[in-house]
């Protein structure tokens, strides 16, 4: 049920256009994703920062819980935490067995790629989160096929500050930490962050009799140094530790917060990861930079298959049985980077100027997995696997300036991608090919207040081998043989991206607005798709290149400085998309079928943020927001939908010169509301159908709410 109508998209911006009174202009923005700083009123790209001040007026912790508000973003939970992201209807939905070292929407913590371990996208000690919308291939490659989010860190800094925090909410959460900045010589500063954030979920275990069996523990900690011993060098050295031990007991037959598992799953996470970055100048206009990274990560992740306990059974009919059953995915990944690119040229561009950026890239990463399937019905079975990747790609860019006003990019990566499977099963396969990723931009400043750009970009996303649906294939029933004997490899994705943007700010600055109008075609559109074999009792899942899609859409967000004490801000977005044909195996007709023109999973036709930030007497503050989004498909093999809904937030906030107290509320009306999606026969009982056909729903957060203290000394 949503609790607002429609209309109430556009509150911010009517109340935006009714308030006339004179006021500060707004701060400038700095995006730092892209081979340059630049200011987000001039860059060329559809880009959304979400700062620190809103990260702690949300009472955010985890990604998760700040990117409604950029437009045409969606996520997938399917886990504990949001490890994965769609922008503009593209991006991965889970991970099981499949390998995904290139999700197509990255994840970056300053100069480090979490890849598939994004579950560390914590908040705390944050100065911004970046959300780049589009492919940024001459940039990042393929890590950033459809799109890049960026969180950056507070730098160390040059007066020594140090602060402490802590917070308490409902469902038993909590978190505390602290922060120690400054200099450590004449030359040298550094900084340590550290925080324990943990609470037990929004779900009751009634077989158990626990309340947290999904319930969070998280331990974050960032340390940065940096050291400039002359006015030509600079270098950093930066370490990240992740450490989780989450619960994950998300699904129940009743779609409800209450759950008859017996042996919950985990969502645990251990991630150690060092970086350094060195920056050279050789010249008045030319700068050497290098980055070199290594993570290590652990993940486990399991589940309770059967979502039920013995009990279930005994308190109803279940004539056909039940099973016992966890599905274990126990995972050991390791990643090293190395990125070096020389800067030349202009700095600021005049007609006749021009400036370059040329590159080399390598990334090698190595997982090992080991998978298991204990199951009363179907015995146990267990594979190991070892998956090796090597991408090493050369990169230009070259901006030149036909007059003060006008001036165009062209940037073109090239990209060598290599890997190599082998498993228990027999299963192997090595694959090497070239990708091209190259864009096309074009950008004009109307005046010293608008800027346009028209942006021609084409991204390539490598094929593989579907290595799951490949071990399963000697047991498959002979009809899903037949249907998979074609998929089980799956082609290279190429998606072009035709985009026109508008920035402009007004009314002497107290008036921002940015808008995005694109038009997406993708190649061999790389699909998610599951089928359930009955008579060989296995879900297979793969991914399908045997489809084109299309998509188009608009972003449009407006900050509006209403006075001194009055801030309106209005984010929306809307996309439609379309799958020309795709082939699966319906549930409910019982047979393969082709489905054309179909909406892409997780791409609602509409999101909106709206809300108001006031200044108010004797140092608080608050804010109040409305939030929402519109249904949406989870899953290619039947017509199900994750519901519209909206979302109404709060804060209001006391602060002087060192203490800030922050009480803030998410979802206030206790909207219930689905971030992903199941639809199969799981529930045995006789009164419920006995494992006929149902959509069973991941929620999301209820109501919640919190305080926070922090005070700087």
């Amino acid at each position: 049920m949503n609790s607002y109508s429609r209309p109430s998209i556009f509150l911010a911006l009517a109340l935006a256009a009714s308030v006339t009174q004179a006021a500060d202009e707004l701060e400038e923005v700095i995006v730092t994703a892209d081979f340059r700083a630049s200011e987000l009123m001039n860059s060329a790209a559809s880009v959304s920062v979400l700062g620190e001040l809103q990260i702690q007026e949300r009472g955010a912790r985890h990604l998760e819980d700040i990117l409604s508000a950029a437009p045409n973003v969606s996520w997938s939970t399917g886990a504990s935490r949001s490890r994965f992201v769609q922008i503009r209807g593209v991006g991965d939905l889970e991970q099981y067995a499949e390998p995904k070292y290139y999700p197509s929407v990255g994840v970056m913590v300053d100069e480090l790629e979490l890849g598939s371990a994004a579950n560390a996208g914590m908040l705390f000690d944050i100065s911004q989160v970046e959300v780049l919308r589009g492919p940024q291939g001459t940039r990042f490659g393929a890590s950033a096929h459809a799109g890049m989010i960026k969180i950056n860190s507070n730098a160390p800094t040059d007066e020594f500050e140090a602060l402490l925090s802590g917070g308490v909410g409902n469902y038993g959460a909590y978190n505390y930490g602290a922060v120690i900045s400054g200099p450590l010589g004449d030359s040298v500063t550094g900084r340590i962050a550290l925080q324990q954030n943990q609470g037990d979920g929004y779900i009751e275990n009634e077989h158990l009799g626990e309340d947290d069996t999904a319930g969070y523990d998280e331990l974050t900690g960032r340390a940065r140094l940096r050291w400039q011993p002359d006015d030509g060098s600079r270098y950093e050295l930066a370490l990240f530790s992740f450490d989780a031990e989450n619960g994950y007991d998300a699904y129940s037959l009743d779609n409800e917060r209450k759950t008859w598992s017996d042996q919950p799953g985990a969502d645990e996470q251990d991630t150690l990861a060092v970086s350094a970055r060195g920056e050279w100048q050789l010249g008045v206009s030319t700068t050497l930079q290098a980055v070199v990274s290594d993570l290590d990560a652990d993940l486990l992740y399991s589940y309770d298959a059967d979502w039920i306990s013995a009990e279930v059974c005994q308190i109803n009919t279940c004539s056909f049985g039940h099973d016992t059953a966890r599905e274990i995915f126990d995972r050991r990944r390791d990643q090293s980077t190395l990125d070096v690119r020389l800067l030349g040229g202009a700095e600021a561009m005049a007609a006749g100027e021009w400036r370059y950026a040329l590159g080399f890239y390598g990334n090698q990463s190595r997982e090992k997995l080991n998978y298991a399937y204990p199951s009363a019905w179907y015995g146990l079975y267990e594979s190991a696997s070892r998956y090796e990747t090597d991408r090493y790609a050369i990169y230009g860019e070259l901006e030149y300036a036909f007059s003060n006003r006008l001036s165009l990019t062209g940037g073109l990566r090239l990209e060598r991608f290599e890997d190599d499977y082998r498993d228990s099963n027999g299963v192997g396969h090595d694959n090497s090919e070239d990708l091209y990723n190259g864009e096309l931009s074009l950008q004009y400043d109307f005046s010293d207040n608008s800027f346009g750009y028209a942006t021609l970009a084409l991204a390539s996303k490598p094929g593989g081998v579907n290595v799951a649906a490949s071990s399963q294939y000697g047991f498959m029933s002979p009809a899903f043989q037949g249907f998979m004997q074609g998929k089980l490899r799956f082609d290279d994705e190429r998606l072009l991206n035709r985009e026109i943007g508008f920035k402009s700010r007004q009314l002497d600055g107290r008036l921002e607005l940015r808008a995005a109008l694109f038009y997406a075609t993708r190649e061999n559109a790389q699909l998610e798709n599951w089928m359930w074999d009955d008579s060989a009792g296995l879900w297979i899942g793969y991914l399908d290149s045997n489809s084109d899609t299309d998509s188009y859409g608009l972003e449009l967000e407006t900050t509006f400085v209403a006075s001194e004490a009055i801030e309106l801000v209005a984010n929306i977005g809307w996309l439609d998309t379309e799958v020309d044909t795709v082939t699966t195996f319906d549930l409910d007709r019982w047979d393969f079928v082709s489905k054309k023109d179909r909406e892409q999973t997780k791409s609602p036709g509409y999101q909106y943020n709206a809300g108001m930030r006031t200044a108010l007497p004797a140092g608080f503050s608050g804010v109040l927001e409305l939030e929402g989004r519109d249904e949406s498909y989870f899953g290619y093999y039947h017509d199900g939908q994750l519901e519209a809904y909206n979302l109404l937030n709060a804060s209001l906030s006391w602060s002087n010169a060192s203490l800030t107290l922050n009480l803030w509320g998410r979802n206030l009306t206790d909207e219930e509301y689905a971030t992903h999606g199941l639809y199969f026969g799981a529930d045995p009982r006789d009164d419920f159908g006995a494992w006929s056909n149902q959509t069973y729903y991941q929620f999301g957060a209820p109501r919640t709410y919190g305080l926070d203290i922090s005070w700087r000394l």
